[in-house]
């Protein structure tokens, strides 16, 4: 079951994300942190973030919501998952960096509550409409 579910996440993740960064909030980043944002971005790194931030969601969120509670438990565990995990990043930068934007930390966390809940939700929809 977690290939298939990880199969089904993937696409919407990258998607989402993609979407977010590229078009939506792309002038933000460059507003808050251009400085510090390269030209050429690492994509071994962008795509490992991707595979191991699924792992966690389709182990700890996706999967259990799918066994016994449906996509509404998908969403409230998925948006505590993206605010742990993004938090994680936002607030250490926040406390070790000169000048890292407490605008930047408060939207990059929100987005991370959105992105994974909304992941994890249309994910377990997805899976009960393919009986997985």
């Amino acid at each position: 079951m977690f290939f298939k579910l990880y199969a089904i996440a993937l696409p919407i993740f990258f998607a989402m994300d993609m979407l977010w960064l590229g078009v939506v909030a792309k002038k933000f980043y460059a507003q808050h942190i251009g400085m510090l944002l390269k030209s050429n971005i690492n994509w071994a790194a962008a795509i490992l973030f991707y595979l191991l931030f699924l792992v966690g969601l389709v182990i700890f969120v996706i999967g259990p919501a799918v066994e016994r509670g449906g996509w509404s438990r998908a969403m409230m565990l998925g948006a505590l998952f993206g605010l742990i995990t993004y938090a994680t990043y936002d607030l250490t930068n926040l406390a070790t960096m000169k000048n890292w934007p407490l605008a930047l930390t408060v939207v990059d966390m929100l987005w991370g509550m959105v992105l994974a809940a909304s992941v994890s939700s249309l994910t377990c929809v997805i899976a009960a409409k393919l009986r997985i």
